[in-house]
């Protein structure tokens, strides 16, 4: 098994860049924000660069234009679960996984009830981004576990999003942390090689739901296999249950 390393050098705006430097700064926000994917020349935002490198505006609001745009649209949100959506929103602008399954819903809600860029802005106006980039960071993966605050279960999670230089956030489709998000629970870190090359199947234990009495509150069984985990979350969730337990069957 090789070993994987998190990579990620800061890349700033300064008053002081030069053209070139300012060209790197771009090509490092579509690097981060569009998940390592190959980009089109016509594709490239060019307002957005062309204010970029006149200082009209910053970084911060260059990975917005970037998060917001029908590329990063159709790549992420059009094409993938929704929980997927919302791991690969914190990986491309927080830098980081999910912690807790209170924040993929209040994600998840805000972009029912608000809207796609209501949520994209939630990311980057957080009190988080503006401490770890500022306004002329390029956000970058925040996987080193020495860095201050840094929970270890975070710095497991982010190796589930980011699995080497080579990788493309747009190759996946499904949810890589459900599981342990939705249980709060370690996630293993996988070799290269063994990522996503077996379906496996878990059993969901839920307590209650909208058909229940305040009274009474049912217990259920679901088996799903790990590729309809997300689905099946989300209606668990949309009837109000609680999950008590999620536990691989082998």
């Amino acid at each position: 098994m090789g070993t994987l390393v998190i990579n990620s050098p800061k890349v700033e705006l300064l008053q002081t860049t030069s053209i070139e430097e300012v060209e790197a700064v771009i090509r490092a926000v579509y690097k981060q924000v569009l998940g390592n994917a190959h980009l089109l020349e016509s594709e490239r935002l060019i307002t957005g660069e062309s204010q970029l490198r006149d200082r009209k505006i910053s970084v911060r609001d260059f990975v917005r234009i970037v998060a917001k745009s029908e590329i990063y649209r159709a790549r992420f949100f059009e094409t993938t679960a929704p929980y997927r959506f919302i791991e690969l929103n914190f990986k491309h602008l927080l830098g980081r996984a999910p912690l807790d399954q209170t924040e993929v819903s209040e994600h998840i809600r805000r972009s029912i009830e608000s809207g796609y860029d209501a949520d994209i802005d939630s990311y980057i106006d957080s009190v988080e981004y503006e401490t770890a980039f500022g306004e002329n960071v390029v956000p970058y993966y925040r996987g080193n576990s020495s860095q201050v605050g840094q929970k270890q279960v975070g710095y497991n999670r982010i190796f589930g999003l980011v699995r080497g230089a080579a990788e493309s956030s747009s190759s996946i489709k499904n949810s890589q942390l459900v599981y342990a998000v939705a249980t709060n629970s370690a996630t293993k870190i996988k070799p290269l090689s063994t990522v996503g090359s077996t379906e496996k199947r878990f059993k969901i234990l839920v307590q209650g739901g909208k058909s229940d009495s305040p009274r009474r509150r049912s217990t259920n069984e679901y088996i799903v296999p790990a590729s309809k985990m997300t689905p099946q979350i989300q209606r668990i969730h949309r009837t109000n249950g609680k999950i008590v337990s999620i536990t691989e069957i082998f």
